[in-house]
């Protein structure tokens, strides 16, 4: 059973001509997938009755189940997916005043191991599907409904996307054909705790989208502890991958940097910061922690972290504090997914 939403455009078209079909009529196809979103063949009107039976016989539309939605009362929707090998997944559906952004997974589980993150406490199972990732943007988008478009990706979900690379550039591909999602490369946001090789790659295959790289350490003592990845991809080393990409101020990378408390958030740290992205285009996302329960780490009290802005605006770096959003839901990533699998334990 071919599973349409792993296509790309020439592939869907070989698919479609080894059926017997008109090449056109791949295109006919990537209307109602992408522009009408339909969930069965049965839908697609323009095709013949014998067609539209063939491809129900030779393909699957809809990868994702959906097993729950969580709505904050500041509109954040998050939602817990089921794949077809029983393993679950979240996205996250984030409104602002001018546009709709979703933040996608990539990975079951993440295999960084990040010592903070949520995710990363129940372990990583496998890499997603070009067709899973691209799933999880039309499922919410028929959710949230046309009026409510949602125009920007972050990659920013379960999984360190630049360890399932090849499925992560195939998705970002459908997403931003124009016959396919038709996504604006410069709303797409691809995340990586800093995997050297992934970024070097990135910048030949994909550097139209925008890269955002997890630092949230200026020593490699303290972000060995923090990113065990880091003992590979040593600090020195990112900052050299990022002095490569070929980024400018009109399309900066992201800092992310996440700020926990008498860890990473003293001014020396800021400091030590404006030192390390000293040249290269960035914009700094200051990200107060959210703790969850059995945290071992506290947030940054509010007014430190501005405090440590301010040191990077000093330095005529940009940066901003990015508050989390669906405080009173499962906000934190792999919440939902842990809190439910504990349900059904």
């Amino acid at each position: 059973m071919v599973k349409v939403k792993d296509l790309t455009l020439p592939e869907l078209k070989e698919f479609v001509t080894s059926l017997g079909f008109e090449p056109y009529r791949a295109k006919q196809i990537a209307q109602w997938l992408y522009k009408k979103r339909v969930s069965s063949f049965d839908q697609m009107t323009n095709l013949s009755k014998e067609a539209r039976k063939l491809l129900s016989e030779k393909a699957q539309i809809d990868l994702l189940k959906l097993v729950k939605v969580e709505e904050s009362k500041d509109g954040t929707r998050k939602y817990l997916f089921e794949l077809e090998d029983g393993s679950r997944i979240e996205s996250v559906f984030i409104p602002e005043k001018d546009w709709n952004t979703l933040c996608v997974s990539t990975q079951v589980g993440c295999p960084a191991g990040c010592r903070f993150c949520l995710t990363a406490k129940d372990g990583f199972t496998r890499n997603l599907t070009a067709g899973e990732i691209v799933d999880q943007y039309i499922q919410v988008q028929r959710d949230v409904g046309e009026n409510r478009r949602i125009s920007n990706v972050v990659f920013m979900g379960m999984g360190e996307p630049l360890l399932n690379f090849d499925n992560v550039k195939k998705a970002v591909e459908i997403m931003t054909h124009r016959d396919m999602l038709d996504l604006s490369t410069r709303k797409v946001t691809v995340s990586t705790v800093g995997i050297v090789p992934g970024i070097d790659r990135m910048a030949k295959e994909m550097n139209k989208v925008k890269l955002a790289v997890s630092l949230h350490a200026t020593t490699d003592e303290v972000r060995n502890m923090l990113v065990p990845l880091n003992r590979k991809y040593p600090i020195g080393e990112i900052m050299a991958a990022l002095r490569r990409y070929p980024a400018d101020n009109n399309r900066r990378i992201m800092i992310e940097y996440v700020m926990l408390k008498g860890v990473n958030d003293s001014l020396e740290d800021a400091r030590r910061l404006v030192k390390l992205v000293k040249g290269i285009p960035v914009k700094v996302n200051l990200i107060p922690f959210n703790p969850y329960p059995g945290a071992e780490f506290e947030p940054t009290p509010r007014e430190q972290i501005e405090a440590f802005q301010k040191v990077l605006w000093d330095h005529n770096i940009a940066a901003f504090i990015r508050d989390s959003r669906g405080q009173d839901i499962s906000a934190a990533c792999g919440m939902l997914r842990i809190k439910e699998k504990a349900c059904s334990a």
